[in-house]
């Protein structure tokens, strides 16, 4: 080493000690940093709302009369490269199509309002999914000096502004190294691009990284007017990366869970909205976490997803998203799966909850294309439900039929039921009064499972009904007759006290539909109860059984939709007509000649067959209490 060299390493040192000197912070400024540290640790400590309020005031001035330069070396020695994004200014990029407004901030990058323009909450107001802290997004990283930083406390700039998409990047160091959030809409769609692109990092994150944490939250504004009933649809769901299943959270309590499978989409939903955010790599081990907020805020619950995403920071390669602003509509998220995430089995429709997996096909095959059809010639939502009743009780028309003349047959026989129920009295009796009545049945070719099972037949397309109406975005804010919303109760009579048992059960309302709903289905069982029947004289409580279902139904019912109470009322109606109808064409006197008629030639008994299984089964029965009661005897001596 030359004399020249060995000088010029002299000065240097000579002039880092210098800097130091003449920079290093005074006293007093030492004494305000302190004090600033002491403040951090008081407001961690537990103090009532005032102190914390006063104190973090203190925080803030306190923090005024730090030097510039000792901020510098706090945010250098806190978040290392990315410390020149710690101070900045929020500013707002617009991104607007046809169906949506993005509000988009630079402070985090994230997406800080979604407002969907062609619907309203149920006051009318613009519809807006969240807005300023209602939601969070952000990313973790780990820097080269091992110090965790968060997206969201960081200003990005923003970059390559249009009225479709925007770049923001958070800069890392003094070159042009960084992150990139990049945002792009489409035309016509409520589906947003979302890709995360790094830039020349590998020299500023941690050695080790490869893969990104991801948190993100969001509140659930209330937007329909039954809020209780709109709580119990809304739920924090998710899909699974490799199979078909789709999960969710419990709506009806505070919920989390550690999911460390992969993911394909989480889903913070509503009734009928939602937010999505799916990978196209799938995220991996995630935590979701929904809770609910009281009924005297605008929200309904929140929903809270920390999960991570694969990330190279090397290659360049960048993490492709996408966010899912928009309503819950089956047939525009069942499109996805065949157009823009074609191949990969998005199934983003199972945010729509339509039953079971019985209950869902029959909605999927069914429900959904007829209602569509009748809707896209319509003009009316009400008209179009009508017209659906009628398509479904001429598709159950020949169950019914089945039923009822099964109801007929035992109604014309019951004198002769009655006549062995008068020579065989009392208990001691009961097995051979049912052998009797199964042997006249036989004789006259009677089925007693005939009007049941047509019956039974008809009930998953009921509970289908039942799921598929509260779902339906089609009734949202549709009007009918006296109804203005068929998406929600149709309240004839309200009130604002509160009432015990009264208001968590039934509701501060009255729905019209449903009252209406409930007299036919009364005048229908009565009707039903004089006209037919074998043996409900038998059964004392089964009078009253029928007639206390209604009622239950009322309660049951009062909250949910008035598209699908004023569907029960206007079937129920339809069915009492059907049963007027089939009793004023049908001969009973020609019935019962024919079931007399069969007397003489009796059917043969099918071996294996429904009555052959019957007829066995009591004689094993009686067999078995003549036992028991031989035995009896037997102790008794």
């Amino acid at each position: 080493m030359d004399k020249n060299t060995v000088i010029g390493f002299i000065l240097i040192i000579l002039v880092f000690i210098g800097f130091y000197f003449l920079n290093r912070p005074t006293q007093e400024q030492i004494e305000a940093q302190r004090r600033y540290q002491d403040s951090i640790a008081n407001l961690q400590q537990s103090q009532p709302a005032d102190q914390k309020a006063a104190a973090i005031q203190q925080q803030v001035e306190e923090q005024k009369n730090i030097p510039d330069s000792l901020k510098q070396e706090q945010a250098a020695a806190n978040f290392g490269d990315f410390a020149g994004a710690v101070q900045g200014t929020e500013n707002f990029i617009t991104l607007e199509n046809d169906l949506m407004v993005l509000k988009i901030s630079t402070k985090g990058g994230r997406v800080y309002s979604a407002q969907l323009k062609k619907y309203t909450d149920y006051q009318k107001n613009p519809l807006i999914l969240f807005q300023g802290d209602e939601a969070q997004f952000s990313i973790t990283l780990v820097t080269n000096n091992n110090r965790v930083i968060n997206t969201g406390d960081l200003f990005f700039e923003a970059m390559n502004i249009s009225p479709l998409e925007t770049t923001l990047r958070l800069k890392a160091g003094n070159n042009d190294a960084g992150v990139d959030f990049v945002y792009r809409l489409h035309p016509d769609d409520y589906m947003v691009d979302f890709s995360i692109v790094p830039h020349n990092l590998q020299n500023y994150l941690s050695s080790g990284t490869n893969s990104l944490d991801i948190n993100w939250g969001q509140k659930i504004r209330q937007m329909e007017q039954g809020r209780k009933f709109e709580d119990r649809y809304a739920c924090l769901t998710y899909k699974y990366f490799i199979n078909d299943d789709v999960e969710q959270l419990n709506p009806s309590k505070n919920d989390s869970k550690p999911v460390p499978d992969k993911l394909k989409w989480i889903g913070f939903k509503g009734q009928f909205f939602s937010s999505a955010l799916i990978a196209q790599d799938g995220f991996t081990s995630s935590q979701l976490e929904s809770t609910h907020f009281q009924d005297d805020t605008i929200f309904l619950k929140h929903y809270a997803a920390t999960t991570g995403v694969d990330f190279d920071p090397k290659s360049g390669k960048p993490v492709i998203l996408n966010f899912y602003f928009g309503p819950n509509d089956y047939n525009l998220l069942k499109r996805y799966d065949k157009t823009k995430f074609a191949g990969q089995n998005l199934q983003l429709e199972k945010l729509v909850p339509l039953g079971w997996s019985l209950f869902r096909y029959i909605n999927k095959w069914i429900i959904i294309p007829i209602f569509d059809w009748l809707n896209s010639w319509v003009a009316n939502v009400g008209i179009s439900i009508l017209l659906l009743i009628i398509i479904i009780k001429i598709g159950l028309f020949p169950l019914v039929y089945k039923s009822f003349m099964s109801s007929a047959k035992m109604r014309v026989m019951k004198p002769q039921i009655e006549a062995i129920t008068s020579k065989y009295p009392g208990q001691e009796n009961a097995m051979t009064r049912q052998q009797k009545t199964m042997e006249l049945y036989r004789q006259v070719g009677i089925n007693p499972m005939s009007g049941c099972i047509p019956m039974l037949l008809q009930m998953p397309i009921l509970f289908a009904l039942f799921q598929f109406f509260p779902s339906a975005i089609e009734l949202r804010h549709q009007s009918f007759l006296w109804a203005p919303d068929l998406s929600t109760y149709d309240a004839v009579i309200k009130w604002n006290t509160y009432i015990p048992y009264v208001t968590p059960y039934f509701g501060n309302h009255i729905s019209l539909f449903c009252l209406l709903m409930t007299a036919v289905n009364i005048v229908y069982t009565k009707y039903n109860m004089e006209q037919t029947g074998t043996g409900q004289e038998q059964m004392p409580g089964m009078k009253t059984m029928m007639y206390i279902m209604p009622v239950f139904m009322l309660i049951f019912l009062n909250s949910y939709p008035a598209g699908l109470n004023y569907y029960y009322f206007v079937s129920t109606l339809i069915t009492v007509l059907q049963t007027i109808l089939f009793r004023y064409f049908l001969n009973e006197e020609a019935l019962l000649a024919k079931l007399e008629a069969n007397k003489k030639n009796p059917p043969k008994k099918k071996s294996g067959g429904f009555m052959a299984r019957l007829e066995e089964a009591q004689r094993k029965q009686q067999a078995m209490l003549k036992e028991q009661q031989k035995q009896k005897g037997k102790a008794r001596r």
